[in-house]
């Protein structure tokens, strides 16, 4: 819903202007962002191509469905109090920034089946729900709320796809 300044409701009535994966018109329009991408979609930053970028999403995005347990690593704990707003929030992320090391993909990859395991995995993130997201802890951030982990990913898989001009 259209509100000021850009803002929408959140399912839970809160006044926000980030985009979700929870939201599902939010959804919808990056998974149609998703499908649009191609195998020799030409990168406009970085070193990824598009099989390993949807690799990297998903190996982000199974830690907040619960299927890659972390814990939060030192730099993030010391790091985290003083930028959490601005990382967290709607910023976009800066391209070439720092990733952690166990969701770099270096090797080849079969696009339309790591594409298709990254839909199904948003399909299992949703699913479980907020509640559920929040129980998970990330990486750098550490603890989060439902609505921060929803917000984040999308975040994160928006930045990727506009990487390749999607």
């Amino acid at each position: 819903m259209g509100g000021a300044f850009g803002r929408r409701l959140s399912k839970c009535g809160r006044i926000r202007g980030m985009k979700s994966l929870f939201d599902d018109a939010d959804r919808a329009s990056l998974l149609q962002r998703l499908n649009a991408l191609q195998a020799d979609s030409p990168r406009q930053w970085g070193k990824m191509n598009p099989a390993q970028m949807v690799t990297h999403c998903a190996r982000a995005l199974e830690t907040g469905a619960g299927e890659r347990p972390m814990k939060q690593k030192l730099i993030g704990k010391i790091l985290m109090p003083f930028f959490r707003k601005s990382i967290l929030g709607e910023k976009p992320f800066s391209r070439n920034g720092p990733t952690d090391p166990s969701f770099i993909v270096s090797d080849e990859r079969e696009f339309s089946t790591e594409r298709q395991k990254l839909v199904d995995l948003i399909g299992r993130f949703v699913a479980r729900g907020p509640a559920a997201a929040a129980t998970q802890t990330h990486a750098f951030f550490g603890t989060m709320t439902g609505e921060e982990w929803g917000e984040t990913m999308y975040k994160h898989i928006d930045h990727h796809l506009r990487q390749f001009g999607v």
